[in-house]
């Protein structure tokens, strides 16, 4: 996953802190995701494809100039190796783990890294075969892997896209639109927010949406009144690209946070694109697990993005609080469980017949960094104070929230009166 301007011609590039908190989600991710596809069904054999579309070197300097760290083509096989093992420890017969990895670079001093370091790490024979190594644009490249992913799995389209772009403008919306299109494809996808606001002034920065086929996301208003109207117009044009984004690639669900960069390059957006919601809740609890890199610009509930302009309770001003003071901590938790509760009760004091625990996660997840733990204790405190009851598909009743399963329904006490 690397940055155009690492430089190939001396050998292995300096890493950055923000690429190495990317590789640190990257592996978190797919060693959990894995064993939460595989799971504990009895199954003979799981395919998915694997696609690095900006692969890099494949090894990296760190700043002592002493050590390496690997790039992410290595991480991605060591996390399908390590998958391999938990996923068939202790099963009487294996399940077949067959993935195939594409790994592509543009820059041929790269490109030949590569090559030599999965040669070093022993994964020479396989290049050519379950290793397809390219020295190419992903954009010429994926029209040809998605015909591979088609065929290799011709009913889900099973794979994942990791495609760490230099800036903004390098995967644009028809891109994601046509690899969206397979029913269970994700993409994994870095987006240089800061890059692009660069360009903001009317006329550049409609030049720089227009190459990423986003042309109005102001709906006919210009970047000068949006600066003039809204208090803080770069978290305002951040909401509308990120609303566009999301909506224009096809993605059912989506998980959008900051990596903040200390290296002075600009804060970008690491997004998480899926069809499933299994996916996503994967991707947000891999983000409370490394609370260090990531923060969002919104709040702690179910309204995380203000999209519909500015929002005074985000003035850091008035309240104290900076839109991204958000940081995936303890604090940030407590701070989630307090305002969902209340906002959870609203949402179920208008199903008349209750919904079910998957129906309710589903239809606003996307508008919250909570996991579907989260979902799980602030449902607890509904039920402790007997706003709500959860009850089985047998019609039996939990009386503990960490029990709830995602055809469980939760539904009103016949008698009952909403603290609102």
């Amino acid at each position: 996953m690397a940055r155009r301007h690492y430089s190939y011609k001396n050998g292995p590039a300096e890493i950055q802190s923000h690429s190495i908190a990317k590789h640190r989600i990257l592996q978190s991710y797919l060693a959990a995701y894995y064993q939460t596809l595989v799971g504990g069904r009895t199954r003979e054999e799981f395919k998915l494809t694997v696609i690095d579309g900006f692969a890099g070197c494949g090894r990296y300097v760190l700043k002592d100039g002493k050590k390496f760290t690997d790039g992410s083509p290595l991480i991605l096989l060591r996390a399908a190796k390590e998958a391999e093992y938990k996923i068939n420890k202790g099963r009487q017969k294996p399940v077949n783990i067959d993935i195939t990895h594409f790994f592509i670079e543009a820059d041929k001093h790269g490109y030949d890294l590569l090559k030599q370091v999965l040669t070093e790490e022993g994964y020479g024979n396989e290049i050519g075969k379950s290793i397809q190594l390219s020295h190419s644009k992903f954009e010429n490249e994926m029209s040809s892997i998605l015909n591979f992913v088609r065929c290799k799995t011709p009913r889900s389209g099973r794979s994942i896209f990791v495609l760490d772009q230099y800036g903004y403008n390098q995967v644009p919306l028809p891109q994601l639109q046509q690899i969206l299109a397979l029913p269970k494809a994700e993409v994994i996808l870095t987006f240089g927010v800061d890059s692009l606001l660069n360009f903001a002034n009317d006329a550049s920065f409609k030049d720089q949406l227009d190459k990423i086929n986003m042309p109005d996301i102001f709906a006919g208003r210009s970047l000068d009144e949006i600066k003039a109207c809204e208090r803080d117009w770069r978290l305002f044009v951040q909401a509308c690209l990120y609303q566009h984004l999301v909506a224009g690639s096809g993605a059912k669900y989506f998980t959008p946070f900051f990596i903040r960069n200390n290296d002075g390059h600009g804060d970008y957006w690491l997004l998480h694109l899926s069809q499933h919601p299994r996916a996503r809740d994967v991707m947000t609890e891999v983000h409370w697990q490394n609370s260090n890199y990531f923060v969002h610009y919104g709040g702690a509930g179910l309204d995380m993005f203000q999209m519909n302009g500015y929002d005074p309770t985000y003035d850091e001003n008035l309240s104290g609080q900076s839109p991204l003071d958000f940081v995936f901590d303890d604090v940030a938790r407590k701070a989630s469980i307090n305002i969902m509760t209340e906002q959870l009760a609203r949402i179920l004091h208008k199903q008349e017949y209750g919904v079910s625990f998957d129906e309710l996660y589903m239809s606003t997840c996307n508008s919250t960094p909570a996991s579907q733990a989260i979902y799980k204790e602030t449902l607890g405190e509904l039920l402790a104070y007997k706003q709500i009851q959860v009850m089985t598909a047998d019609g039996g009743f939990r009386h503990s929230s960490n029990r709830i399963v995602a055809t469980d329904r939760i539904v009103l006490p016949r008698q009952m009166n909403f603290l609102l």
